[in-house]
């Protein structure tokens, strides 16, 4: 009677801590078969990999790493907590989003998306591409999941420097961390933030940027608002970028910084307008 009262504890415990994230990384031409690396010499494998590249989910979005040229981060909204990755892959059927499915209504286009990284050289933003290798790897641990994206060779102010991106996923918190660190024994600036479109609605507080508006209609059966924000330490920072697209945080010549992202929607039942968004964030 005791091993068995001692066995349900453990197992009460176990389901009460259960690890609410999940990692993605498969090729499209097998579905069946989840990986935990892949890489290309090439640096591109968006046509070949499932969901363009490697992905992570927590009870409230999943994102995903493009494995191109772009290397953007981008968003998966949920309208019901739960995991859905891999069971949707990313793009539910319409009768899915019907049925409360999340959906890809965030639309990255030519910008770094939700915290995506890359780098500045003093004028100019300089993509983690051409490259000589880009590897990606998932994982997890007992509470978390994440990926990884390593550009190795990306060319920089004359040499070439190896990146590294890290999107950590939590069980039962909402945030992700981006972490960008320079593999190489140099520093450099690094440049991250969040895009935008046509009349969204935006606010910038000391330490983060929040949006939320309507995304372009691109593989969603209806479209809705999103909102997207980005925390960050202001002293890691010493330039701020509005290109009409993405506002962008550029850094002090460093080793590594890490951002905090959060992304939420108009259907979902907790953070589902803008003011309700720059409140949590406060």
């Amino acid at each position: 009677m005791r091993i068995t009262f001692v066995a349900f504890l453990l197992l009460c415990g176990l389901n009460y801590g259960q690890n609410k994230t999940d990692t993605s990384l498969y090729m499209k031409s097998d579905k069946i078969t989840y990986l935990t690396d892949i890489g290309s010499e090439s640096g591109d494998l968006y046509k070949t990999i499932g969901h363009h590249g490697p992905a992570v989910e927590n009870e409230w979005m999943a994102l995903r790493i493009y494995f191109s040229e772009k290397a953007a981060i981008d968003v998966y909204s949920k309208v019901n907590p739960g995991l859905e990755l891999r069971k949707a892959n990313w793009y539910p059927t319409a009768e899915q989003q019907k049925q409360g499915w999340g959906a890809d209504y965030y639309k990255v286009a030519n910008t770094v998306g939700l915290g995506g990284v890359k780098l500045w050289d003093g004028e100019k933003l300089i993509p983690l591409n051409p490259v000589t290798n880009r590897l990606a790897r998932v994982g997890k641990t007992d509470t978390t999941s994440y990926m990884e994206m390593i550009s190795k060779g990306v060319p920089y102010k004359g040499k070439k420097v190896d990146i590294l991106v890290r999107v950590t996923v939590f069980s039962g918190k909402r945030e992700a961390t981006v972490e960008a660190v320079c593999l190489s024994k140099c520093k450099v600036q690094f440049v991250t933030g969040v895009n935008y479109f046509k009349d969204f609605k935006s606010d910038k507080g000391a330490n983060y940027i929040a949006v939320w508006g309507m995304h372009p209609e691109d593989v969603a059966a209806e479209n809705i608002e999103i909102g997207a924000a980005i925390k960050y330490n202001p002293k890691d920072y010493v330039k701020n970028i509005d290109d009409g697209t993405q506002y962008l945080l550029v850094s002090k010549p460093a080793n590594r910084i890490e951002t905090t992202i959060i992304s939420a929607c108009a259907k979902e039942k907790e953070i589902n307008t803008f003011e309700k968004l720059v409140s949590y964030l406060k």
